[in-house]
């Protein structure tokens, strides 16, 4: 199809026509009635429950859930600071602070792991004691007052999934990646899965999206040598609210392996 600067712009007024006639109960068809079909699509994919869900899925999700729970359910932010983070650490505030991992760390050791230090320092313990136990167990905890949750805020059957991903989910990160921010991992065998699977989006050199600052970019291997324990916990379960693929299907040894070759792309 020859390029016409004008499709853009047409696109979106048809858009724009087509959810009006849908909330009139109008049938459309063409390119509103496909976006409109596709937007639903993306949606499900990021907000929405498979009808069989399997155990990989329901780890990513509740994994997601875990990492930000807010974007993952598009969710209102909680007013506020959350009432147990530690009046001693004044650099996070607000809604940020109601995320599991704020607590507990991406590495799930709290205290005890890579939140021993910086702007997440907390002085609480980890979720790592909880591995293995009853879901139902785990979740009478993430229900007690401590926590501040209502089923209002993360509806039952999602607290369920963290609590899931607490119980079977969850690895010990400690083994894969080390205090000085290497990885126990084999990057010639991280590259082909980077290769054929993350570049869809990232691109070969893991540059082509850039969620940082002018100045301060943001790019896989920005992360990846900088925070390597977000990076894996990422590669397993995606980002919440985007359409990043979790890949929790696969053996853990070869997400440490692609987690190493992330660490040789380019920081900016």
């Amino acid at each position: 199809m020859p390029y016409d600067p004008n499709r853009n712009a047409l696109w979106g007024v048809a858009n724009t026509l087509g959810a009006a006639l849908l909330a009139f109960g109008v049938a459309i068809t063409g390119p509103a009635a496909a976006s409109e079909r596709d937007e639903a699509y993306h949606r499900d994919y990021i907000y929405g429950v498979p009808d069989d869900p399997s155990e990989a899925w329901l780890m990513a999700n509740g994994a997601r859930l875990y990492d930000n729970w807010i974007n993952a359910l598009d969710a209102d932010k909680p007013e506020g600071t959350h009432p147990a983070w530690p009046a001693s650490n004044t650099k996070k505030k607000g809604g940020v602070t109601w995320r599991c991992k704020s607590c507990h760390g991406w590495d799930y050791a709290g205290k005890d792991g890579a939140y021993a230090k910086g702007s997440y320092k907390t002085g609480i313990k980890g979720v790592r004691a909880f591995a293995g136990k009853d879901p139902a167990e785990i979740h009478k905890v993430l229900m007690a007052p401590v926590h501040g949750f209502t089923h209002e805020m993360i509806p039952k059957d999602a607290m369920l999934r963290i609590a899931a991903f607490v119980s079977r989910g969850q690895v010990d990160v400690s083994k894969y990646v080390n205090a000085d921010k290497t990885v126990n991992g084999d990057p010639e065998k991280g590259k082909p899965i980077f290769q054929n699977i993350c570049a869809a989006c990232h691109g070969f050199d893991g540059k082509a999206l850039d969620w940082g600052d002018p100045g301060d970019p943001g790019f896989v291997g920005t992360e990846a040598q900088g925070n390597p324990w977000e990076t894996l916990h990422k590669i397993r379960a995606g980002h919440p609210g985007v359409e990043m693929p979790a890949l929790m299907a696969f053996p853990i040894q070869d997400l440490v392996d692609l987690l190493s070759y992330t660490q040789t792309l380019p920081a900016e």
